[in-house]
């Protein structure tokens, strides 16, 4: 498999300081557009990883901002790799309560929507020893300082009040880089805010490579450099008007019967004027809205809002409750054979499973080998 990245080598420590520079994200916005293009064209030389931490049920801002876009690259022809973190749950959270029943949700998700497993190879974390052995060498590649500075450990250092965190929420930046290079990915779906983590990635491949490298051939080298692909999520709301979050119990879920959508629906936060229009800035609730009616119809937004007029949140609701319902009803359906069939649903993660477990052994041979710890 060949590396999407043609970036010179830099120092790292600068690397990752420049992250979130406006030349950095030049350049990772003009490598995504390439990448974009040579996957037209050459889907065959991508290796992609992607996942979620199963701490709820998918909901439609899962399905809107990364699920679709995972079927429709499985379907060009890339390789995929799709991780059910389970062990991520653990970096901040103090139980895993309700795990398998999520774990084989975010399964029964992903194969009503269309990711085939046959081409997709679907996998939990607690299942591939050899990923998580690669957190060893990997952890002597970054600095305290470093992993103190990815927006992910900062976010929950400041969310804590300065309350201690857990060793494996502080070292989360390196365990996600075990997760990308264990199958060598070389392209890796995510949005601006999370270019920091990509990096990382990256600057972790380099410095094992420049440490190590392969024993007798250091021009070859045993890890790609990820490159991101910039994806334009749509900003969908919570029902409330907030940022959507399965803890605050604003989303609604794929696997949400017709009756619960539209009751999640009418609770939806509008506005007083009765008159529709789409307008995101003045009227972010009713333009909510009116956003996911447009997602779901693939209809412009100003039009659906133009035909609703004076109908009011009512009519809008109505819209938006008979869109949903219709674009979903074959996942559900589909969805409802699968959850019928608990044995094949461990069929497929136990295949998943497998094969992951086997190129995550091939990688950690390489990765003995460059290091010289191989004694048999």
């Amino acid at each position: 498999m060949t590396t999407t990245s043609d970036a010179p080598p830099d120092d790292s420590s600068d690397a990752l300081a420049d992250s979130t520079s406006d030349a950095s994200l030049a350049r990772s916005i003009a490598r995504s557009a390439q990448i974009g293009k040579d996957l037209e064209t050459d889907p065959g030389q991508f290796r992609m990883l992607t996942g979620d931490r199963p701490t709820g049920h998918l909901h439609l801002g899962h399905y809107f901002g990364s699920l679709r876009n995972r079927v429709a690259l499985q379907d060009k022809g890339v390789e995929t790799f799709v991780l059910i973190a389970d062990y991520q749950v653990i970096t901040d959270r103090d139980g895993v309560d309700h795990m398998r029943e999520r774990v084989f949700s975010l399964l029964a998700d992903y194969l009503a929507l269309g990711l085939d497993p046959a081409r997709t190879t679907i996998f939990t974390h607690s299942q591939i020893p050899a990923l998580n052995q690669l957190m060893l060498p990997f952890l002597s590649l970054v600095t305290d300082s470093e992993l103190r500075r990815n927006p992910t450990v900062k976010a929950e250092q400041e969310a804590t009040g300065g309350r201690p965190m857990s060793g494996l929420m502080l070292t989360y930046p390196v365990h996600q880089a075990a997760d990308i290079l264990f199958c060598k990915a070389n392209v890796v779906p995510v949005g601006k805010d999370q270019l920091p983590h990509l990096e990382q990635t990256r600057v972790v491949a380099r410095r094992f490579d420049e440490r190590y490298g392969r024993a007798g051939d250091r021009s070859a080298p045993v890890f790609p450099q990820p490159d991101a692909l910039l994806s334009e999520v749509p900003n969908l709301l919570g029902t409330d008007g907030t940022k959507m979050s399965k803890s605050k119990g604003n989303v609604i879920e794929l696997r949400m019967s017709a009756d619960e959508t539209a009751r999640a629906i009418k609770k939806a936060v509008t506005d007083s004027d009765r008159h529709i229009t789409y307008d995101p800035a003045s009227r972010p609730e009713v333009a909510n809205l009116v956003l996911l009616a447009s997602l779901t119809t693939g209809r412009d937004p100003h039009t659906i809002a133009e035909e609703i007029g004076d109908g009011g949140s009512g009519g809008l609701k109505k819209l938006v409750t008979e869109a949903v319902n219709e674009h979903l009803a074959p996942v559900r359906a589909r969805r409802g054979e699968l959850e019928a069939d608990p044995a094949h649903l461990r069929a497929v993660l136990a295949e998943g499973n497998g094969r992951a477990d086997a190129v995550a052994q091939a990688t950690i041979a390489e990765v003995r080998e460059a290091m010289q710890m191989v004694y048999a």
